[in-house]
């Protein structure tokens, strides 16, 4: 930009009652987002290593089952109720009802249930539930392009990759805890616009204004915390995100243009929201370290911090077999600041004591198990709750953000049964087998599907590759 040009940039702006501040142009693309979006607009065409496409196939159903699932819980009915009344205009499937609409609504319908309660996967380094975002916004766009299985596994597998690259730029955990920023949000949203312009066939130029689009929509703050239905929760982080990613790539998917480089230059993203990133984390080892092998999928379809306590009492049971009237005490010992999340609440599946109570009746926990809130009040399981001392252990605490818990189990003849969790199931470091997976899957379609689709449902997406058009799986997963 020459003086002239400056000046009467400058005039323009006092002209119209603003500062005069410039913007110089930038030249292109940075060296870090050249790379991004060139990998992310040949990834609908990579093949990806089979381990990652079996580990694809493991969070698509996953997330698919929380979906289908959720669509019976208060969340789930809310998204359905918004599509019915309002949403339901264009043709692509709305899970687990006989609706359908746009993309963008769509998306976020089935992104809410997913995340209708804390059955889907979670990603710790960026504290995020990659899987109730990205499925469904892959899914709504590669409806609406008609797009093949294979397609639809790297789309997916992309926006794990890169939104939680965003947040770990950005800091990961350590700007979760000193910002009021939703975390989950923005790597939902992110990671939704990548699996959505991955179906939409998006070139690199194309990628980068997704990006930039993305980047404007990208919002979210932790008063969902305050929420206490789960509705505004599952909304910020898993429909909005869900429904801002596919908007990002139709938008330029139509013809629209932005800013070639989001990430860097005047006024950027980081710069507005982590001054203190690190942009080069946006491709740090993209191609060969695959978020989606590091994304935990939950054995138990309750919250976090009852994972490994459940553990450790399947384990015991494992060892020496015993029934709930044997049981004199149970101990479970967390770290202070996990205890205080499950201590005594007033939700089944987010209620310690509970929980611990309908594993020893039942000798497991099913989806059912986890939500039926009446049982709470049943004198059986008061009876076993009431045995069930929870320590806030201050040792387990030096060990964070490993979360690491310590069962004992004390029975009535006097013996003691200890187990140390250190890593619980389904996390990269004691990862579920594919029949677990599918147990899982099971236990949360079946009761809404039926057994025969349920089944033929979890058959199909292990042989997504198979599938010539992801439209063809509208039958599996609604309703009648």
């Amino acid at each position: 930009m020459d003086r002239r040009q400056l000046l009467r940039v400058a005039a323009t702006a006092v002209a119209l009652g603003s500062p005069a501040r410039v913007f110089a142009q930038t030249p292109g693309p940075g060296p870090v987002m050249s790379a991004l979006s060139a990998y992310m607009s040949a990834a609908g065409a990579r093949a990806l290593p089979a381990e990652m496409t079996e580990q694809a196939k493991y969070h698509l159903l996953d997330t698919l089952a929380a979906m289908i699932s959720g669509s019976e819980l208060p969340p789930g009915q809310a998204a359905q109720r918004y599509i019915s009344e309002r949403g339901a205009k264009g043709a692509m499937t709305v899970v687990a009802s006989d609706l359908t609409a746009g993309p963008a609504d769509a998306a976020l319908a089935n992104g809410v249930m997913a995340h209708a309660d804390e059955t889907d996967d979670s990603h710790n380094e960026s504290r995020s539930h990659p899987g109730c975002s990205v499925v469904p916004a892959a899914l709504a766009a590669g409806e609406e392009f008609g797009i093949d299985g294979a397609t639809l596994l790297r789309a997916v597998t992309l926006g794990y990759d890169v939104g939680t690259r965003v947040v770990m730029a950005m800091g990961g955990a350590d700007f979760s805890y000193a910002s009021s920023l939703s975390t989950h949000s923005i790597t939902g949203t992110f990671g939704a616009a990548a699996a959505a312009s991955c179906a939409a066939g998006l070139d690199a130029q194309q990628m980068r204004w997704a990006l930039d689009y993305t980047a404007q929509q990208s919002s979210g703050f932790i008063a969902w915390r305050r929420d206490t239905d789960h509705i505004e929760k599952a909304f910020v982080f898993a429909g909005m995100p869900a429904r801002n990613g596919v908007t990002s790539a139709l938008l330029v998917k139509t013809g629209w243009n932005g800013v070639d480089d989001i990430f860097s230059g005047a006024d950027n993203f980081f710069a507005a929201y982590a001054p203190k990133a690190q942009p080069d984390r946006l491709i740090e080892k993209l191609g060969e370290r695959y978020e989606i092998a590091r994304t935990d999928i939950k054995k138990w379809t309750v919250g976090s911090p009852i994972q490994a306590p459940l553990d450790g009492i399947e384990a015991i049971h494992g060892k020496k077999p015993f029934e709930a009237d044997q049981v004199r005490r149970v101990t479970v010992r967390l770290a202070p600041s996990v205890a205080k999340v499950v201590d005594n609440r007033d939700i089944p599946d987010i209620c310690l004591q509970h929980m611990v109570a309908v594993m020893l009746l039942d000798k497991t926990v099913s989806f059912r198990g986890a939500h039926d809130k009446p049982r709470m009040q049943d004198a059986a399981a008061l009876r076993q709750r009431a045995k069930v001392n929870l320590v806030y252990d201050e040792e387990l605490a030096k060990l964070l953000p490993v979360r690491v818990t310590v069962v004992e189990i004390e029975l009535s003849d006097g013996s003691l049964l200890t187990e140390r969790i250190t890593a619980v199931r389904g996390t990269p470091r004691n990862p579920m087998t594919r029949a677990e997976v599918i147990d899982k899957s099971r236990d949360l379609t079946a009761p809404v599907l039926g057994r025969d689709k349920s089944d033929k449902l979890i058959e199909t997406v292990l042989g997504i590759e198979s599938v010539a058009d992801i439209r063809s799986l509208r039958p599996l997963v609604q309703r009648g």
